[in-house]
């Protein structure tokens, strides 16, 4: 092998996490991409143990022990890791006995296919999403239609009526129409043409905070982790704000759902690079996350929880997070969810323009 090419260096240029591991499962090395998937410097990860770094996963640790109690080679696939921060992903995992100079070692790699699985899943339930959608508004249009109609003979015929008393069964029918009008309104989204301007994201989610901090009807604790190098984006503010805030009023009510649970609220911005939003990837993109400490989405709803008139709640309508889905692919973006019990994460990617591009 060429001395310009080390062990080490070959190593530390894989995308698979590699771990070195000894009797009492303490690192003894790590490459790169195990500091990125741990998110530690190598410095706090030699020396950790295993156990303190992962605090839960759907490993077999049947198998597990068996690789270092009798030297068995084990592998497992779609494994999800829960580290000790409250992150979660899912890796493919190997275990190799190794025996070096009388000592027992263990190699773990560590594939993460998160990121492969989730974008597959995306650009399925994108396109379920939208099939979906087209039939609501086919359906909307169809139901609206009469309405008007029906709104209309029921005015007319109560000018024909001698009676007051009877003229009260024709205003329930156009009360009705006019709330059965508002709701197929909604069904169909927005209908104003977004107003781009170059603002602040941060601006306009100290904007959705104080919106939600001002309800008198909960205790929520509000934290905001910003990255202050963010540039100004090309955005509809309005828009922009609403998807967000039905977003955290969603987790609002969730943790009302738990009062023996102290809520709080965490919003989260950073720069992500490389991300791929439907089908197209994006050099730089605004990273937006909503976390609630709440009991975490329903198994059941995950799939479909972006669907018009999906929803867990008994007063709801199911459309807050549709009509978000819809406002942030009025900006070329994405909204993601990760649930599990006692953290909700709801993440939304925009794409960072340059100034330039759009004079």
């Amino acid at each position: 092998m060429s001395e310009s090419v080390t062990t080490e260096n070959l190593l530390d240029n894989l995308s698979t996490a590699v771990l070195v591991l000894d009797e009492k499962l303490q690192v003894q090395y790590a490459n790169h991409a195990a500091l990125a998937v741990f998110e530690r410097s190598l410095s706090l990860l030699i020396g950790c143990s295993f156990n303190q770094l992962i605090v839960a996963s759907t490993l077999d640790f049947v198998r597990f022990q068996n690789t270092m109690q009798y030297g068995e080679v084990y592998s497992d696939s779609e494994v999800t890791l829960t580290f000790a921060d409250g992150r979660q992903t899912q890796t493919d995992i190997s275990v190799t006995y190794i025996l070096e100079n009388q000592a027992k070692r263990f190699l773990i790699e560590i594939r993460l296919i998160e990121q492969q699985k989730k974008i597959s899943q995306e650009n399925q339930q994108w396109a379920q999403q939208q099939a979906a959608r087209e039939l609501v508004r086919g359906l909307a249009h169809e139901i609206k239609n009469p309405l008007g109609g029906i709104r209309g003979a029921a005015q007319l015929l109560e000018k024909q009526l001698p009676s007051a008393d009877l003229k009260e069964f024709t205003q329930v029918i156009v009360e009705q129409s006019d709330r059965l009008t508002n709701l197929v309104d909604r069904l169909l989204g927005p209908n104003l043409r977004p107003s781009f301007e170059w603002n602040s994201v941060h601006q306009m989610l100290e904007k959705v905070c104080t919106l939600v901090q001002l309800d008198p009807s909960h205790n929520i604790v509000i934290t905001r982790d910003y990255d202050p190098s963010i540039p100004e984006l090309y955005l509809d503010q309005d828009m922009l704000q609403q998807a967000t805030l039905n977003i955290v009023r969603n987790s609002v009510q969730a943790l009302l759902e738990c009062p023996e649970v102290a809520g709080e609220i965490k919003i989260v911005t950073r720069i992500e690079r490389q991300v791929i939003i439907h089908g197209q990837c994006f050099p730089l993109c605004v990273k937006i996350q909503i976390i609630d400490n709440g009991p975490g989405i329903p198994d059941e709803l995950k799939s479909t929880l972006f669907y018009p008139m999906v929803t867990s709640k008994q007063d709801g309508s199911g459309l807050g997070l549709s009509i978000s889905q819809t406002l942030i692919a009025h900006h070329r973006g994405k909204i993601e969810v990760d649930s599990w019990p006692n953290r909700t994460e709801f993440t939304l990617y925009l794409p960072i323009d340059k100034k330039e591009s759009k004079q």
